[in-house]
C-alpha cells in the first residue's frame, strides 16, 4: 500500500466514524424526568447565522447546503471577528483625528453556520408568513423606526431614554424572550426543569425566567397575574401538551416592548413550545399575536443545541460604566451648545 492510498483510507475511515457518531447521537435515548416527561434541563445554545427575519437577498425558507456554507463563509460579522483575531500592526500609528475605534470584534460569537431544522438549512426563524418577514402594521413600522433611533441616541435626557439592555436590566436583542432570540454573542441558556416549574437562566444580561407549570391549559391561563405588574420578559405560565411544554406569556413590560425586535403591546401574547428533538437538541418554536403591531399572528421555529460547557455570569451592573459615561457626555454636549 502506498502512503497516498493509506492516507485516503484513513480519511474515509474518519468520515465514516464521524457519521456513525452523529447517527448514534441522534438515536440516543431522550433523557426523561422521574415522572416520565422529556427532560429539558441542561445548558443550551441557539447561536446561529440564521436570524429572526429573512434577508431580502434570500427568497425561500430553506436553501441547499452549498449555498448555506458559501453564505456563512462570507458573513460580515464572522469575517470581522476572524480579522480581529489577527495580530495588530505595531507600525499602523494612531487613528485619524475624529475617527472612531468602535468595538473590538474578537468577543463576537454570532455563529459560523446557518441553522439546520428538520434536516433543512433555514434562512430565517420566521416560518409564517411565508416571506419570513414580520407582518408589521403601520404602528409596527413606526415602532421599528423609533426603536432604531432610540438605540442610536447618544443625547438622552435621562436614563429612561436608553434601552433596557444599555441600563443592564435585560439582555439585548430579545435574548431572554419571549421568544428567545440568538445574539451576536452569549447566545446561551441554562434550563432547569422540575415538576412545578421551568427555570431559564439567560447568559446575555443574566436574566432569569421562573415559569410555573400547571396541570392543564385552563389552569395555566387562569393563573396569569394582573396586567399592571408588567414584569421584564412578561408573565409566563406553562402546561404540558403531550411531549411539549407550552409556555404562554402576557403583560410584557411596556419598556421592553418599545425597543423590539419583537414589539408587544398590552394585547400581546406569545406562545412558546419546547420539546426534546434528540438527546442533544431542543425543538423550540413560538407564535406572536398582537393586533397593534402585526397584521396577523406569526410563527418562528428554532433549534437549540446542547453546550459542552457551562454558562457564565454576565455581571453588567457591577461594571456598567457605559451609562454614566453616556449621560455625562450628553450633559457636556448640551452645556457646550449653550455657551
Amino acid at each position: 500500500m502506498t502512503v497516498k492510498s493509506g492516507l485516503a483510507l484513513a480519511l474515509v475511515a474518519a468520515v465514516v466514524a464521524c457519521a456513525v457518531a452523529a447517527q448514534s447521537a441522534e438515536r440516543a435515548p431522550i433523557p426523561r424526568t422521574t415522572d416520565g416527561r422529556p427532560d429539558l434541563s441542561g445548558n443550551w445554545s441557539n447561536v446561529s447565522l440564521t436570524k429572526l427575519e429573512r434577508p431580502a437577498s434570500l427568497k425561500g425558507l430553506t436553501m441547499p447546503e452549498a449555498q448555506a456554507k458559501a453564505l456563512a463563509a462570507n458573513d460580515p460579522l464572522r469575517r470581522a471577528a476572524e480579522a480581529d483575531r489577527k495580530p495588530s500592526d505595531p507600525n499602523a500609528g494612531a487613528p485619524a483625528p475624529g475617527g472612531s475605534l468602535g468595538h473590538d470584534a474578537v468577543f463576537l460569537d454570532g455563529g459560523d453556520a446557518y441553522a439546520r431544522i428538520k434536516g433543512e438549512y433555514r434562512s430565517s426563524w420566521i416560518v409564517e408568513p411565508a416571506d419570513g418577514r414580520l407582518p408589521l402594521t403601520e404602528r409596527g413600522v413606526q415602532r421599528r423606526r423609533e426603536a432604531a433611533a432610540m438605540s442610536n441616541r447618544m443625547d438622552p435626557a435621562g436614563p429612561e431614554d436608553l434601552s433596557p439592555n444599555d441600563r443592564c436590566l435585560i439582555g439585548s436583542r430579545n435574548s431572554g424572550g419571549p421568544g428567545m432570540l440568538n445574539n451576536i454573542y452569549n447566545s446561551n441558556y441554562q434550563f432547569l426543569l422540575t415538576r412545578d416549574a421551568l427555570v431559564v437562566i439567560v447568559e446575555m444580561g443574566f436574566g432569569v425566567r421562573i415559569i410555573p407549570i400547571f396541570p392543564d391549559k385552563a389552569a395555566a391561563q387562569a393563573a396569569h397575574r394582573p396586567a399592571v405588574i408588567g414584569p421584564w420578559m412578561g408573565d409566563s405560565t406553562a402546561w404540558w401538551d403531550g411531549s411539549a411544554l407550552v409556555i404562554e406569556t402576557l403583560h410584557v413590560n411596556p419598556q421592553q416592548g418599545r425597543f423590539g425586535p419583537i414589539f408587544l403591546s398590552e394585547q400581546g401574547r406569545v406562545t412558546e413550545r419546547l420539546a426534546r428533538a434528540t438527546a442533544s437538541e431542543l425543538a423550540y418554536e413560538f407564535t406572536v399575536e398582537d393586533p397593534v403591531h402585526y397584521t396577523q399572528p406569526w410563527r418562528a421555529e428554532m433549534v437549540m443545541t446542547a453546550l459542552g460547557g457551562q454558562i457564565y455570569e454576565y455581571a453588567c451592573h457591577e461594571g456598567n460604566y457605559a451609562l454614566p459615561g453616556i449621560l455625562a457626555g450628553a450633559r457636556a454636549t448640551g452645556l457646550k451648545g449653550t455657551q
